[in-house]
């Protein structure tokens, strides 16, 4: 039987691909608390890409395309993973008074998911840049006028459910109270 002995065993390309994905995630992992290292490398990535946008002149609808869907992703980077909308259809809700119950803002899409997939869309973006018959001729000051009225009319009706529904979708800190001792002390003095 030919076949018999390779049935059991790994190819070599599977093998190199399973330790490549190991090693990619290896970095990915520790590259997690680094937010602000990771954010300088996509700013550097963005910035050659618009450097080859640049020089190139063309591949605006690539450009266009890549605009909104960081537009997409912002959109989930702001939102909360439980649409408050939709919790009031069921019965439930954000709190409204200081005794209801905390609930943290809890991002659909999280900090790092929204790096890492802003980082690969200008990778791809920079890739397809490469391929002269994606450079489709348009006029690109529509396309931008677009995307900013397109950016916008999305953050409107982001910022309106934000007021709406009384969330604020990034860390403000734990909140401070002060004691009850140094607020009557900082009052009139007793004598």
């Amino acid at each position: 039987m030919e076949g018999s002995e390779n049935d059991g065993g790994v190819t070599p390309i599977a093998k190199w691909k399973s330790e490549f994905s190991m090693t990619f995630q290896y970095f990915l992992d520790r590259s997690t608390p680094h937010t602000i290292r990771r954010w300088l490398g996509t700013l550097a990535v963005a910035m050659i890409y618009v450097l080859r946008v640049y020089y190139v002149q063309g591949f605006y609808v690539i450009s266009y395309g890549l605009g909104i869907y960081i537009l997409n992703l912002l959109i989930g980077f702001l939102s909360p993973k439980v649409d408050p909308e939709l919790e009031v259809l069921n019965g439930a809700s954000l709190p409204t008074k200081g005794s209801d119950e905390f609930k943290p803002f809890i991002r659909r899409l999280p900090e790092f998911k929204f790096w890492y997939a802003i980082t690969k869309a200008f990778l791809v973006a920079f890739a397809l840049t490469f391929f002269s018959m994606l450079d489709v001729p348009v006029f690109w000051p529509i396309l931008l006028c677009y995307w900013i009225f397109l950016f916008f009319l999305t953050m409107k009706r982001q910022i309106l459910h934000m007021i709406k529904y009384k969330y604020i979708p990034y860390d403000i800190g734990k909140q401070r109270y002060a004691d009850k001792k140094s607020a009557s002390s900082s009052g009139t003095p007793r004598d």
